[in-house]
């Protein structure tokens, strides 16, 4: 998919929808927004194995070929977010070359963690974006109500309306298995 994705045409938002109830990347129960992304056709780009140097810099992990994790600074509100977004934008639109084997970008609160298993890029990154508000890009384009950019940026810091993490209690792990071995 990431090879196809022409994201100036494959991305289409549907903004103030309903969610799962589950989903806790809206800023209210059941509220918030979805992104299809829909590639296909002719392979566009190789995907990059390595980072660039324009992202050495950073705290910045690959996650598999085409996908970035760089830790950034804690996510404070939406207006800084923005304020950091076309920042970043400013810095690495005219890195294009240079990043078009990466057509995405994880910003989280760790990046050794989220590029350390598939299934941790995968839960971090979608359950902490709503499409809506944490989705960005780089040189981004609206044309005809239609959003595009060259290389699409996901906002996947924790933010203040997220459900705290589910974190195992290493006491009550260790007494349910002397549980279970008696059974």
């Amino acid at each position: 998919m990431l090879q196809r994705i022409d994201l100036n045409r494959d991305i289409h938002f549907y903004t103030n929808t309903t969610i799962d109830t589950l989903d806790y990347s809206g800023t209210s129960i059941n509220s918030g927004s979805k992104v299809v992304i829909a590639a296909n056709g002719v392979v566009k780009r190789t995907l990059s194995t390595t980072i660039p140097a324009c992202l050495q810099k950073y705290d910045a992990k690959l996650i598999i070929p085409g996908i970035v994790a760089i830790s950034t600074t804690k996510f404070v509100n939406y207006a800084a977010a923005n304020t950091e977004m076309l920042a970043l934008d400013a810095e690495l639109k005219m890195e294009t070359t240079a990043l078009e084997g990466l057509p995405m970008v994880v910003l989280c609160d760790d990046a050794a963690f989220t590029a350390e298993t598939l299934n941790n890029f995968l839960w971090v990154t979608f359950t902490r974006t709503n499409p809506s508000h944490d989705i960005y890009g780089i040189n981004t384009t609206t044309v005809n109500k239609h959003w595009g950019c060259t290389n699409i940026i996901f906002d996947a810091r924790k933010k203040p309306h997220h459900a705290p993490e589910l974190v195992l209690d290493a006491e009550v792990d260790r007494r349910a298995e002397e549980i279970l071995k008696k059974g």
